[in-house]
Parts: C-alpha cells; structure tokens; sequence
C-alpha cells in the first residue's frame, strides 16, 4: 500500500504537521502519513536531500514524498511535482530534486496554484489526489527541467581520494561521500592511510564493525549506504575532532605508520 511521507526542517510540535495531517486525512482518510524524517537543519537542502535519496527507496511504490525544506515558492521557485523509479515527490523547485534522484524523471509537473493558496494545502492536496489515483498530468503543467544544484563529490588524483564529510549522523558518526566503488577501483587490495582534516588523525586500515577496534580508537568504514564512514567507537567523532560537513577526508596509497594519538585516550 503506498503511503505519504513528510521530510521536513519542522520541530515534532509545529501546527504544520496538523495541517498536513488534517487535510489528507479529509481529502484521503485512513492513507499513512509517516514523519521520515524531522527537525532537520533549517534550509539546508543537502542535508535533506541526503537522507530522502537514502529512505525513499524503502517505502512502497508508488508512495508520495513530500519535501517541505525551504518550501516557500516565488516567481523562482515553483511547486513540483516529480515521478521517479515509482514513487512521486512534491516540494520546491529549489535545487533538491536534483540532489535526491541518481536518475531522470519520468515525469516533471509545476502544480497548478493560485496566487493565495496555501503551499501546505497545495501539497497535502496533492498528495491526497495522488493516493487516490488522480493522473498526476492533471494535476498541473508539464515541465522539462527543474533547477539542478551540483552534488559535492569525491574527487581522484592519481592514488588519491579527496573527499568532503557530506552528513552526521546522531551519534556523531561523520559520513563523507567517498564511495565504496570509488575506493575500490582506485586502490584495490592496497594499503591505505586515512587523514581527517589534517596528518594528525590517521587510520592505516578499515574496521567493519565499530566493535573492531578499541572503546576510545578512531575508526573509517563502509556503511550500509557503501560511503566511508569516519567514527570512534563509544564517542562521538565530530565533537571531539570538530568535524562539520565540509571537513576534508582524504586517502593515499602511502601507508605510513599511525601517528601516536589516534585513538581517544592514548
């Protein structure tokens, strides 16, 4: 059964949920309406970008993705709606749809809206209509483009790997967005050193599970999303280095010995 999803900047407590809530519950009563994600850093559409492109997968096909990040439209910034590998997402043609998806759109709508209407109305409206089996070409004009905003990505000199720290998680688990893939092609079964912001945090080997190293050891390993994680088990990582996203991880083949102090308490 497909189901609507709200990924949002929103606190837990704010009345926009309610309206969301209130209106497909009138407009489609009894279709799921699940928080995917909330409390999100405000207008950061990256961020939100990463954890839609990594969830919406999970859900049903032919499930509707709201995306209320940085929702407000303007003579710029018109409502869409996008289809993609079965599952629809509304929001504003803000940039983000282009960081979500890793592939082209079925199908690109600008919603049809009055000057006065309420955005969040528009979307639930929209959502409801969707669920209840609505042509999404009815729903609005089609479009051939959005606004596309560049993804960061890793980038590769000879037998070096630059990457950014790209996502924290909630424990401080600093995610970057060197690929599995990438790093697999690039240095095989080589050894490696790992540097963190600069020489001083290093790591000469990659951990599977946190539980590999020592309580208080920094630690880098693949994911469940495939992407090099950066870690210490039992701590968190980016309090204690001053890890943002941004913060440079880079690898080399030049597998020197760890400098003393990797680890959190030696």
């Amino acid at each position: 059964m497909a189901v609507v999803t709200i990924t949002t900047e929103w606190k837990s407590d704010d009345y926009y949920f309610g309206i969301i809530r209130g209106t497909m519950e009138s407009l489609s009563p009894g279709v799921p309406v699940i928080t995917n994600a909330s409390g999100l850093p405000s207008f950061n559409l990256a961020h939100a970008a990463f954890v839609i492109r990594n969830t919406f997968h999970h859900y049903p096909e032919g499930s509707v993705h709201l995306i209320c990040v940085h929702t407000e439209r303007n003579n710029k910034a018109r409502l869409l709606l996008v289809k993609s590998q079965g599952h629809y997402f509304v929001g504003t043609d803000n940039g983000i749809f282009n960081l979500i998806l890793n592939a082209e759109p079925e199908l690109i709508i600008t919603l049809n809206a009055e000057e006065k209407t309420d955005d969040l109305h528009l979307l639930a409206a929209t959502a409801a209509s969707l669920i209840n089996g609505a042509n999404p070409e009815k729903l609005g004009t089609k479009a051939d483009k959005f606004r596309e905003m560049v993804p960061l990505r890793a980038a590769i000199d000879k037998n070096i790997i630059t990457g950014s720290i790209i996502f924290i998680d909630s424990y401080g688990n600093a995610i970057t967005n060197i690929t599995k893939e990438t790093f697999e092609r690039v240095f095989g079964n080589r050894t490696i050193i790992i540097t963190i912001q600069s020489n001083r945090h290093r790591i000469t080997s990659l951990s599977i599970n946190y539980q590999d190293r020592p309580v208080g050891d920094l630690l880098a390993r693949f994911n469940s999303l495939d992407l090099l994680e950066v870690a210490i088990n039992g701590s968190n990582v980016s309090q204690l280095f001053g890890l943002e996203t941004g913060s440079v991880v880079r690898i080399t083949d030049d597998a020197k010995p760890a400098a003393a102090g990797s680890g959190l308490f030696t």
